[in-house]
């Protein structure tokens, strides 16, 4: 039988490894990572996205994803299938990062990537119902 929840930590280990090499902070606190499924026939899905649907590095960046899984499951039993879905709904936007991407992003750029976003939006808003 799969140990799931193992799967699942070590794949988010590996992609905590991973760096956007735009905005560098890992896939995973980019919020790219949409989700991680395990089911009983020792399938993974892997569903991911990226910053922008035109991205120009998805094939290095899909490549380092593939390389990151069979490393981190490369001993775990019962695998049987590993499929990765890049998907663009929803899109990604910065309130998908988590706590310390954020925190990353504001230590590098100098503000907060979640509050100037929400704010542009809510100003986009107020404007579209005027």
């Amino acid at each position: 039988m799969i140990d799931k929840n193992l799967v699942v930590e070590r794949l988010r280990e590996a992609f905590r490894k991973i760096y956007d090499p735009e905005i560098p902070i890992s896939i995973w606190d980019l919020g790219l990572i949409y989700g991680i499924d395990v089911d009983d026939s020792g399938n993974v899905r892997i569903k991911m996205t990226l910053t922008a649907p035109g991205c120009p590095i998805v094939t290095f960046l899909l490549h380092q994803v593939q390389e990151a899984v069979y490393s981190a499951l490369s001993d775990v039993k019962d695998i049987n299938e590993v499929n990765i879905d890049l998907v663009f709904d929803p899109p990604w936007d910065p309130t998908k990062m988590t706590e310390e991407g954020r925190k990353r992003f504001k230590e590098i750029f100098g503000y907060d990537i979640v509050e100037a976003y929400t704010r542009r939006a809510s100003i986009g808003v107020q404007r579209s119902g005027a």
